[in-house]
């Protein structure tokens, strides 16, 4: 979960990019005009982002009274109350698409998160995000992914070392660019990835200890395991879906990273409708 901190700096900045010098619709209303409204989800959902739903709120008008009927993480039923809003007519009408934007979207990533989640239920994997979010919302859709039941790769290019195809290339090898690695980031976790059984044995030699598979195939997978016999932490990447997902995880491998988890959102169906006292 992202620090308050962090929050308000993103909704300050989510709603200057929408209110630019003023809402100008608004302002048709009386300023002292009080309302009552609800938020309703159409669709069997994870909700997710209620924090910054209500900073919108609260940088608007902290006035503003939220009645939640359900948190992060919650799986909610279709037509299902979300929560309850009443206060300052403008800023309700100020903060609905703001504040439903994010609580649609961050609700869409922890929904597909369970059901990615679940799909491995029983195996002990683990499933991981990537850095693959939507430009603004990284630690957004990380905190997301987790609420669905799915786990946090690195969050950045700070907190982790991942040596990749171009890496290897520009390093010269796989055991240069491991070494290098390990001499220059000791500190954090290193992992490299491999696209051969035959770069896997070199990963091994050099002495990596997390390694990602890409894009093997089910019968590469096994092999790989039972080639490694837990000597490195196996992670496999590359093509997995919601249809794949399960026989990948029964190769054995530790963990599967799923670029579309933060990547292909689709946001979940929320409402806002105004109703008398």
């Amino acid at each position: 979960m992202p620090n308050l901190e962090d929050i308000r700096a993103q909704v300050r900045l989510a709603l200057a990019e929408d209110l630019g010098t003023g809402d100008r619709t608004a302002a048709l209303i009386p300023a002292d005009a009080q309302s009552r409204v609800r938020v309703i989800c159409r669709e069997t959902a994870v909700i997710c982002g209620v924090a910054w739903f209500d900073e919108v709120f609260r940088q608007l008008d902290p006035a503003i009274s939220i009645d939640w009927r359900c948190r992060d993480s919650e799986m909610i039923a279709p037509d299902q109350l979300v929560c309850e809003l009443s206060g300052n007519t403008r800023a309700l009408l100020t903060g609905e698409r703001t504040a439903l934007n994010y609580l649609q979207t961050l609700s869409g990533t922890a929904t597909l998160a369970k059901q990615y989640a679940d799909a491995v239920a029983g195996t002990g994997v683990r499933i991981l995000d990537t850095r693959k979010t939507l430009p603004g919302l990284r630690l957004q859709q990380k905190y997301a992914a987790t609420c669905g039941g799915c786990h946090n790769h690195r969050i950045g290019l700070f907190d982790a070392v991942l040596i990749k195809e171009n890496h290897i290339k520009a390093a010269g090898s796989v055991t240069a660019a491991v070494k290098l690695a390990q001499q220059l980031a000791s500190d954090i976790e290193i992992e490299v990835e491999v696209e051969s059984q035959d770069e896997l044995e070199e990963a091994l030699a050099a002495g990596a200890r997390r390694i990602l598979l890409d894009n093997f195939t089910l019968e590469a997978l096994r092999q790989a395991v039972s080639r490694v016999q837990g000597q490195a932490r196996l992670e496999a990447s590359g093509g997995v879906t919601l249809g794949t997902i399960r026989e990948i995880a029964e190769t054995g491998v530790d963990d599967i990273s799923v670029g579309a988890l933060t990547k292909d959102v689709k946001a979940i169906d929320l409402s806002m409708r105004f109703f008398d006292a």
